[in-house]
């Protein structure tokens, strides 16, 4: 399923947050949008999930808008909402509001980790598990596209390796991944592709392989050097 955005803008009052920018993205794989803070970065994976209109351009799916293929997609937010239940009800919900097989459930928890903390109320998950409950209900639906807007923000590094063997192995097995990071280390470990976002455009998109070792504009080599870049 191709996203294409083209002259894409949102505006808050005067200030455009995203200002005119392309972008097209066909194929497999894990992107990783990257950027410096304020580039737009995770207002870009709203503006793709349908949860912002533009205020100019458009953004679509396979030429369909935004907002109309949100059944396709699930989107994991670095802090995660959970029902007030068991670990193990908060993926019942999932599938039964989405009339899928409930027998999954099970399955689900054991593919994340949590099958032992089942009957656990989600509440007094860790910070990792938390997220990777939410990354779990995000699978049930069985998407074509994950969005993720950094899932491993302030988790330890047990829990970022964790959570990145989930999001690798349903890469592996074909559904499209749209990432948010600030960690320059996971985006070398976890991309294909990585766009890179500045002061609301598409500075770059390239492999993941030719944007480390060659970034093109003096913004990305700024930003891969640790600079901080208004």
């Amino acid at each position: 399923m191709p996203f294409v955005a083209e002259g894409l803008t949102l505006r808050f009052g005067d200030h455009a947050v995203l200002d005119g920018l392309d972008l097209r993205l066909e194929g497999p794989g894990c992107t990783m949008l990257v950027g410096p803070n304020g580039a737009g970065k995770s207002l870009l994976l709203k503006v793709m999930r349908g949860l912002i209109q533009p205020s100019a351009g458009h953004a679509t799916w396979a030429g369909n808008p935004a907002s109309g293929v949100t059944r396709f997609q699930s989107l994991v937010f670095q802090a995660p909402t959970l029902l007030r239940r068991s670990v193990a009800a908060n993926i019942d919900f999932v599938l039964k509001t989405r009339g899928l097989d409930r027998a999954r459930g099970p399955d689900l928890l054991d593919h994340v980790g949590l099958a032992h903390k089942a009957e656990q109320p989600a509440r007094l998950l860790s910070g990792g598990e938390a997220q990777r409950l939410a990354l779990a209900r995000a699978l049930a639906t069985d998407p074509e596209v994950l969005l993720l807007d950094e899932p491993t923000a302030s988790l330890d590094p047990a829990s970022v390796l964790a959570i990145e063997q989930i999001v690798s192995d349903a890469r592996d097995r074909g559904v499209r991944i749209i990432f948010v990071t600030h960690d320059v280390g996971q985006a070398r470990r976890m991309a294909d592709d990585v766009v890179f976002l500045f002061r609301g455009r598409v500075e770059e998109h390239r492999p993941a392989a030719d944007f480390f070792r060659a970034p093109a504009s003096q913004a990305a080599r700024d930003y891969l050097d640790g600079n901080i870049v208004i």
